[in-house]
């Protein structure tokens, strides 16, 4: 019993200084700009006149004709004609995913394909073999 309570000691100590570690550091924060809210901080709003340093402008790329290719293929255009000059990486990207997951469909399929194959050959080979062997095997006297 001992060791029992000496061990609840230790816990609460740890949790007192893990406690007093989270009250400094929150102290800390609320000494800075941030506002608390409902129990949650916020940063100060900025006005609305600032000039915005993110741009929503998407880099475009002129595909190759593999790309374009691969455009087709995943169903994003019908037709090479229908393609733009131009088209986002995004575009590529999901095409690419998408030939992917077709690609890996076809492997599977041809893999089941495959072991039935294998199997149906396997039985042919062991009915082959079993019939050979009592052709071949000497008379019993």
């Amino acid at each position: 019993m001992g060791s029992l309570s000496g061990l609840r000691l230790a816990a609460g100590s740890c949790f007192r200084l893990c406690e007093r570690d989270v009250s400094s550091s929150l102290r800390l924060t609320r000494s800075s700009d941030l506002k608390r809210i409902n129990g949650f901080c916020t940063k100060p709003q900025e006005s609305p006149g600032a000039p915005s340093r993110t741009y929503n402008r998407v880099p475009l790329h002129k595909p190759t004709d593999w790309q374009k290719k691969i455009l087709i293929w995943s169903g994003r255009f019908k037709k090479e004609d229908e393609i733009p000059e131009t088209v986002s990486l995004e575009m590529l990207d999901a095409a690419k995913n998408k030939m992917r997951v077709k690609i890996s469909y076809l492997m599977i399929a041809l893999t089941v394909v495959g072991c039935i194959f294998m199997v149906i050959e396997g039985k042919k080979v062991r009915r082959g073999f079993f019939s050979i062997q009592y052709v071949c095997s000497p008379p019993r006297t």
